[in-house]
């Protein structure tokens, strides 16, 4: 009996699922046929499916809407797209298709903003939710945005020096503004308290003294963050609650504070065995609000939530093909790839961040163990299945065979290319490959065009400045 790939993923997985199939024993991503995508644009090559990104977007709103629609929540929700995650204008244009907000973490951000409203994506009453460190470049910026007519740009403070740097600024307007809660870190953190937001305890004297009866600003929101993201963890709801008892504080002091912001933090799908119950994270935390507003007699807040990884991440997917396979010994397999690993997907080897890995073709052939190394000379420059040096089940092939092996990084689709510095220059000079749009007409049809070919030797020579006269 032949052990196959495809009993391996069969057995071991519920599959076919959500996004990935076999046709003609090949795999294919949301219905697009990959192994036609290779033959088009030959290897390595990344590419972004676009109608994921409003699947997404869709299916959040319409949890969010149902749970407040069920409970009677008397408070709206706001989608915003954090454009850190991906600045590509095909990738936030998509997502501006299904009105979303936005969120800015730059004061280039704004210049992006300013040219979205030029290419008329967006009008002045689109929501602008401002984080991130404010330099005083930063801070004008935003003024200047707000002086231009962007009535609802919102500028989060991060420490109470942002504020006083704030205040001196000239404004013709009131400053519409957020105070973001410093957390908690979890037990095993570097640290114990984030850098970023204000310590909560220090919160509601710093709106007394500074804001309360300063009629230059308006408060609108209070705002936190979870860097290991919302999970149904004790953790998690802890610093929740803990936010929330903030907000109900301060609302008491402030009229005008009508908004919660949850931050991002929604996980994606990082292995085929992947569960989290959306619905269920979403009933309570709308749940938990409402009844904290009660118990309180206070308005029930809007809702904002900051996703950008979930927006954008399982959009996208990088493609290569296998040039070697190395017996190192008798127990260690290579299977070497034609880019770096450190290079296309950064996250893999800085942060050990996991991806779908999943070959394109040879589903019928026996499997075995490999590791998966990059073209670089760096001999960090491989893909394992954990943390540890652990190796990955890919199908088996002989150096005969007529057709490579092909494999798919797939769920790439955020901060990959701005970590890596999309067509700067690489590791060993390693070129960023070649850059696919895909998506669909209105019949359905799929369509797809290169956005960019892969970097040349001269683009990278121009930068580093070999072809200055």
């Amino acid at each position: 009996m032949k052990n196959t790939y495809f009993d391996l993923i069969e057995q071991s997985f519920y599959f076919p699922q959500e996004g990935f199939d076999l046709q003609n024993d090949n795999l294919t991503f949301h219905g697009v046929s990959l192994k036609h995508l290779i033959e088009k644009h030959g290897t390595p090559f990344r590419f972004i499916y676009l109608p994921k990104i409003g699947a997404q977007i869709k299916k959040t709103r319409n949890l969010f809407n149902r749970a407040i629609k069920n409970s009677g929540y008397q408070g709206k929700y706001h989608f915003c797209y954090c454009t850190k995650c991906n600045h590509f204008y095909h990738v936030i244009q998509e997502a501006l298709k299904h009105k979303v907000n936005l969120e800015t973490s730059s004061e280039f951000d704004i210049d992006l903003i300013l040219k979205l409203y030029q290419k008329k994506k967006i009008d002045k009453k689109r929501i602008i939710v401002h984080n991130g460190y404010k330099t005083n470049e930063y801070l004008q910026k935003i003024i200047q945005l707000q002086e231009a007519g962007f009535e609802n740009s919102i500028i989060i403070l991060d420490s109470i020096y942002e504020y006083h740097r704030l205040a001196k600024l000239r404004t013709k307007h009131v400053v519409k503004i957020g105070l973001r809660m410093a957390i908690n870190e979890e037990a095993q953190s570097a640290y114990y308290t984030s850098r970023l937001g204000i310590s909560p305890n220090a919160i509601i004297d710093f709106f007394k003294a500074e804001i309360k009866d300063n009629k230059k600003f308006e408060l609108k929101m209070l705002h936190f963050f979870v860097d290991s993201g919302i999970k149904d963890t004790l953790y998690y709801w802890g610093e929740f609650q803990k936010a929330l008892k903030l907000y109900v504080e301060l609302k008491k002091e402030s009229e005008k504070l009508d908004s919660f912001n949850l931050g991002g933090g929604f996980p994606i799908r990082n292995h085929l065995g992947f569960e989290y119950n959306y619905e269920y994270m979403i009933n309570e935390i709308i749940k938990n609000i409402k009844d904290a507003c009660t118990r309180e007699n206070v308005i029930e807040p809007n809702i904002f939530t900051e996703f950008g990884k979930y927006t954008v991440g399982e959009s996208g997917a990088i493609i290569f093909e296998v040039l070697e396979q190395k017996q190192q010994n008798d127990t260690e397999t290579w299977y070497i790839i034609n880019n770096s690993l450190m290079n296309t997907i950064p996250d893999a080897w800085s942060i050990h961040e996991k991806f779908i890995l999943l070959p394109i073709n040879k589903w019928n052939n026996e499997y075995g163990r490999v590791n998966i190394g990059g073209i670089s000379c760096d001999h960090s420059d491989y893909y394992n299945s954990e943390d540890l040096n652990q190796e990955v089940l890919l199908p088996k092939f002989s150096d005969d065979d007529k057709e490579p092996l092909y494999l798919g990084f797939f769920h790439t689709g955020a901060y990959q290319d701005s970590i890596s510095g999309y067509g700067g220059i690489k590791h060993c000079l390693i070129p960023s490959p070649k850059h696919v749009i895909i998506d669909r007409d209105e019949k359905g049809n799929i369509v797809d065009h290169v956005y960019r070919e892969e970097q040349s030797a001269n683009e990278m020579f121009n930068i580093l400045g070999y072809n200055i006269k």
